[in-house]
């Protein structure tokens, strides 16, 4: 019984260290925009575009990679994506061109878009329900750690060394969560998991939660794209002390994510609720107080202790009420991710130019207020359901998940 708890464990960790892989592999070319530039002799911008397409690609494919391989046993799924990574990173280092560094980060991007639909499921199902909001966060605190640590990391490393180095590492890392999940992971059959299905399938409450997703995303990422700027320009911070801020939130993301895991075995719903609250109140108090140093860097920390756990959250409502099998679910929720950094990203701009930085973190403060509302009317959501259904039977997920499939 001992072995057997060993070994979930084992894959459990392997897991979060995939999610590090993945993340740090994501963002690694923000802390290396110059020194990729300077190597392949391409503009600033043009390494940009390398964070850029990765992104749209994970939003674009997740859906359709997850429904393609929906009956394929985990096992191989994951062993097959890290094998991906792998290779794939082992050809960013080796291109001799920017054209060939595209190309490997698009077949990156293809792999990351497939591992978040079918991480979480796999990871739950590993262990007891009951704990499952512990499990996810686990996986949470090791994609967060790409930004505390994986990303800062890696740009000191290149900076010793060479670009390529920090993805040599990356890959390495990589490799040893592949052998892991290979020899460790059961064989099965991915319906068969607790984890497959929504515990209380809706249609209604899913589709409210990838809004939430959206929402809450564009809103942060309207003003967090563009922070530099802010606490440069309007705070009046200088560059070492934005690293040391930067550092500040991403280290608040992963207490926030340490802590807000044990409560969603509990209160699921309300942890995104107070979550999404919290992003909005800091992000509206750094429009207001953005003239204060001490207060900007107490709302950066606010900002990232909340605004982290937000995906988390949502992942884990989508086992709750995912109206089918749950990596669909996950598959849209980080398609809705991806396309809320994108929009963030691109709104923000235009009202940089229009209306100054400060106003991003405005605007984004808005938004996550109407994702908050948002999360606020499910009681109506539901209450209206029962008045318009009054004879249905609820069936758990399983049962209606199975239908579905059938």
């Amino acid at each position: 019984m001992r072995t057997d708890t060993s070994r979930r464990v084992l894959v459990l960790l392997a897991l979060a260290l995939s999610a590090f892989a993945f993340n740090t592999t994501e963002n690694l070319p923000i802390g290396l925009l110059r020194l990729i530039a300077a190597d392949l002799d391409v503009s600033l911008p043009s390494v940009g575009y390398l964070v850029t397409g990765y992104g749209l690609t994970v939003a674009v494919v997740s859906l359709p990679l997850a429904q393609v391989t929906r009956r394929m046993p985990r096992r191989h799924v994951l062993s097959g994506l890290l094998a991906v990574l792998v290779l794939s990173t082992l050809v960013s280092v080796l291109a001799p061109s920017y054209g060939v560094l595209l190309a490997a980060r698009v077949v990156t991007a293809l792999a990351q878009a497939l591992f978040w639909a079918v991480m979480a499921p796999v990871a739950v199902g590993l262990f007891s329900p009951a704990v499952r909001g512990r499990v996810i966060a686990v996986m949470s605190v090791g994609g967060s750690l790409a930004t505390v640590l994986g990303v800062p990391a890696g740009t000191w490393l290149a900076q010793q060394s060479r670009w390529q180095i920090p993805f040599l590492v990356v890959s390495a890392f990589a490799l040893v969560a592949l052998v892991v999940i290979a020899l460790l992971l059961p064989t099965t059959r991915p319906e068969e998991s607790h984890g497959a299905y929504g515990s209380a399938p809706d249609a209604r409450l899913f589709a409210l939660v990838l809004v939430t997703t959206v929402l809450s995303v564009t809103g942060v990422f309207l003003g967090f794209t563009y922070v530099v700027e802010f606490l440069t320009r309007v705070t009046g911070f200088t560059d070492p002390e934005v690293t040391t801020i930067l550092f500040v939130f991403g280290l608040a993301g992963v207490v926030g994510v340490t802590a807000a895991g044990p409560l969603l075995d509990r209160l699921p719903r309300g942890v995104l609720v107070l979550t999404v609250a919290g992003q909005a109140a800091a992000l509206l108090g750094l429009y207001l107080f953005a003239a204060s140093q001490a207060a900007v860097v107490a709302l950066v920390a606010v900002l990232g202790c909340t605004t982290a756990p937000v995906f988390m959250a949502t992942q884990s409502r989508i086992l709750h009420v995912a109206p089918g099998r749950t990596e669909i679910g996950f598959a849209a929720n980080s398609a809705a991710f991806n396309v809320g950094i994108a929009a963030g990203a691109l709104l923000g701009g235009v009202i940089l130019s229009t209306a100054g930085v400060r106003a991003t973190f405005l605007v984004g403060a808005v938004l996550t207020v109407v994702a908050l509302i948002a999360l606020l009317a499910e009681p109506l959501l539901l209450r209206r359901k029962s008045v318009h259904d009054p004879a249905e039977v609820p069936r758990s997920g399983a049962s209606r998940a199975a239908s579905s499939i059938g």
